[in-house]
């Protein structure tokens, strides 16, 4: 697969950008008030049209329509029907569905499976304006209402489900997101790149289909189909490792007859002269071998029903994720092949400028009146300086989809985006809300060698510790605030971004800049756990280094005269998460003086790591055998609630769970009213709504202690003895599961 690329911004000879409109049309008259009698393309989208480059479609929309076509866009449509489908006609090129900026099930569904009562992305909020995976609901609607249209899916929904996947909602392994939409063509991460290349070809009377060499695509193939002879296969559908095999020694072959020495040593038939090749001539050698080589994963059919083959399979596609090295792979789907291109080249600063620089109206569509939207009110004064992030979180989907190399802006685009919200945006009063990403501070940042970075194989560039090729100058950062705080009329700058602190504090003096100008009293930051056995399953750097960082915080806010706090965030229940961990965790919570107001409990997304490991039970951060590491999962209700409430300790509400769990782990002395203890004795109160009401043996009545029930597991009991009181020697019986 070639790694030249055409620049976004260069159009097709003849071809010229068409004047913005001021709004993409989502109606029939709006097409005819700009002389449309029919659309190049029409985007479907599970969110509401807001025209500013953090919503996906406006931005998608506005790059296709610099390319001189027209573009229209079907918001929220009803899905009961088709008729929706058909508001804006049958368009010339294809149909562009995505579910929108968040996936679908994530939208509608909490980590407990229970359905949300609000979407940020529908105006007042309202819940239930988009159906369960959308990408294939709306799909089937565009099919239905134009038998034989060309469809391409792509957002984050289809990027993460572009293989066979782990379905939390249904529990079950599900197949590509091609096959339930039956797509033309899928697009994954950030596609602006193979969007343009997709219109130009298709617009040229290419079908979609038929698009096979585009980077950051993937499609249905027939089963062992090939770009060409010159194409070979690297099957890796199992984890069997068998060693070298020699071949035996016929006993009954003859000897072969020596050579005939004349004027010296004969030189043996068919020898060849040694050619001396170089390093660099290799190195093309491995790389144009590697370009024209795709990697067989396990089938949907073995992963289905093999959850060591799905790890496995998990850890090659993410190992094949550096675009500079990337094979293809392809995975069977009963008769038929999933092929995926190499993740896409990302984009260049003068192309990300070119994205951002579109006309955006930068408000809702008119349509929407006066309607409260939470999300555009969350983003309406904040501006995307960067993309992609390095860190690779197992629980996070940012590098799945988005990629390890960060793609930033320019200091004069992101200042000039500022102006523009000045003079554009109703309601501005000075406060930009953020400079930022799906990281605060990764802008600019980069391998030092683009040699060393495009053969680079590993899932993070900071675990377990920061590599030392990476650059973590925050200069260019620190630049960038100081000249955006200097722009007329802008009063303050905010970071609402999350920060990465363990970059943070190689650059202390990005630390104080941050602290001292960009911090509004709290700061939103990361450490999700404390616990080596669980940080090391989510590749997330030790407390150590937050202990580090909050010192520097606490120095610079003192020096700046500000009374400012950190706001950190923690995962519950993530996989390879022990009762004990949960409890060291709180007592770190306890001794520090937290209380976490917001409490997350993992929810395992498509294609993550973490989400591997909760399907698996297997690590595939380590190389996967039938003999892997097991990793433990918090599946059960009650482990998942309690580990909840050791976030939430000091919440009264979850103290009769903590006490319960605390006698059971032999921990009862951390209940009490002393200092160290996590929860206070019951109240007369609790105890009388324990106390039983009478049994065989004449318990009961009011006054008396009831028993405080085991959790689902039987423990050892207390041997070092309570601290006294009513919960000493209240050890229980199994729940039992």
């Amino acid at each position: 697969m070639s790694s030249a690329v055409t620049p976004i911004s260069q159009l097709p000879e003849g071809i010229l950008a068409r004047k913005p409109a001021p709004f993409l049309p989502m109606n029939r008259a709006e097409m005819n008030q700009l002389g449309w009698e029919e659309c190049d393309v029409i985007l479907v989208t599970g969110d509401c049209y807001i025209d500013h480059p953090s919503f996906g479609m406006a931005l998608i929309g506005r790059v296709l329509e610099a390319q001189g076509l027209r573009v229209g866009i079907i918001a929220q449509p009803d899905w009961q029907t088709a008729d929706a489908f058909k508001e804006l006609g049958k368009p010339r090129l294809f149909f562009g569905v995505t579910a929108g900026n968040m996936d679908s099930m994530i939208n509608r569904y909490t980590a407990d499976k229970k359905p949300r009562s609000d979407d940020a992305y529908t105006p007042h909020g309202v819940a239930g304006k988009r159906p369960d995976r959308a990408v294939t609901i709306y799909s089937q609607r565009c099919r239905e209402a134009y038998p034989g249209v060309q469809i391409m899916v792509g957002g984050i929904e289809a990027s993460l489900r572009r293989i066979a996947q782990y379905d939390y909602w249904s529990d079950t392994v599900r197949q590509s997101a091609l096959i339930y939409s039956k797509a033309d063509i899928l697009l994954f991460g950030n596609a602006e790149r193979a969007l343009v290349e997709v219109a130009q070809r298709a617009a040229a009377g290419e079908k979609l289909r038929d698009m096979r060499d585009i980077r950051g695509t993937a499609f249905i193939a027939p089963k062992g189909w090939r770009p060409d002879d010159e194409w070979v296969e690297e099957d890796s559908s199992t984890v069997d490792t068998p060693g070298r095999v020699d071949a035996h020694i016929d006993p009954y072959a003859m000897e072969p007859e020596a050579p005939k020495q004349i004027n010296g040593p004969a030189i043996p038939e068919g020898t060849q002269p040694i050619r001396l090749i170089s390093k660099a001539e290799r190195v093309r050698a491995k790389l144009a071998a590697r370009g024209n080589t795709v990697v067989r994963i396990p089938s949907y059919e073995m992963v289905v029903h093999d959850p060591v083959l799905y790890a496995h399979a998990s850890r090659v596609l993410h190992l094949e994720s550096n675009p500079g090295n990337a094979r293809a792979l392809v995975q069977q789907h009963g008769e038929r092949d999933i092929w995926i291109n190499p993740p896409p080249i990302p984009l260049t600063t003068p192309e990300m400028d070119y994205v951002f620089g579109q006309y955006y109206a930068r408000n809702p569509h008119p349509s929407y009146g006066s309607a409260h939207i939470p999300a555009w009110e969350m983003i309406r004064f904040s501006i995307n300086i960067m993309r992609g992030c390095f860190g690779g979180c197992t629980f996070c989907s940012i590098t799945e989809h988005e990629g390890r190399i960060i793609q930033s802006r320019s200091e004069a685009s992101i200042l000039n985006e500022i102006e523009e919200i000045r003079d554009k945006t109703a309601g501005f009063t000075g406060h930009i809300t953020d400079l930022g990403g799906p990281t605060a501070n990764m802008y600019r940042l980069a391998c030092k060698d683009p040699k060393i970075e495009s053969a680079c194989r590993k899932l993070s560039c900071v675990y377990p510790g920061i590599c030392e090729n990476l650059n973590t100058d925050h200069s260019s950062l620190v630049q960038l605030y100081r000249k955006a705080r200097a722009i007329p009329g802008v009063k303050k700058i905010t970071i609402g971004s999350g920060l990465r602190y363990d970059i943070a504090v190689r650059s202390p003096e990005y630390i104080k800049e941050l602290v001292t100008h960009h911090v509004s009293g709290y700061l939103k930051i990361a450490p999700e756990h404390t616990e080596e056995n669980v940080l090391s399953k989510m590749m997330k750097p030790g407390v150590d280094t937050f202990e580090a960082f909050r010192k520097l915080f606490d120095r610079f806010s003192k020096q700046a005269g500000k009374q400012q706090y950190l706001i950190p965030y923690f995962i519950a229940a993530h996989p390879g998460t022990t009762d004990e961990d949960m409890l060291n965790l709180a007592i770190w919570l306890k001794k520090n003086n937290f209380r976490p107001d917001q409490v997350q409990a993992f929810t395992p997304t498509p294609m993550a790591m973490a989400t591997t490991m909760w399907h698996t039970r297997r690590n595939p951060l380590k190389k996967v055998a039938r003999n892997s590491e097991i990793v433990d999962n918090v599946r059960d209700t009650y482990r998942r609630k309690l580990h909840k409430a050791f976030l939430r300790y000091h919440d009264p509400k979850h103290w009769p769970i903590l006490r319960e769990a605390l006698v059971n782990m032999g921990r009862a002395d951390l209940i009490g009213g002393a200092a160290h203890c996590l929860v206070p004795y019951p109240s007369a109160e609790e105890r009388a709504q324990q106390a039983p009401r009478g049994n065989a043996r004449g318990g009961g009545g009011p006054g008396s202690v009831g028993r405080i029930a085991a959790p689902a597991v039987k423990r050892k009991p207390n041997l070092r003895g309570g601290k006294g009181g009513p919960i000493k020697g209240t050890a229980g019986k199994s729940r039992g599961r």
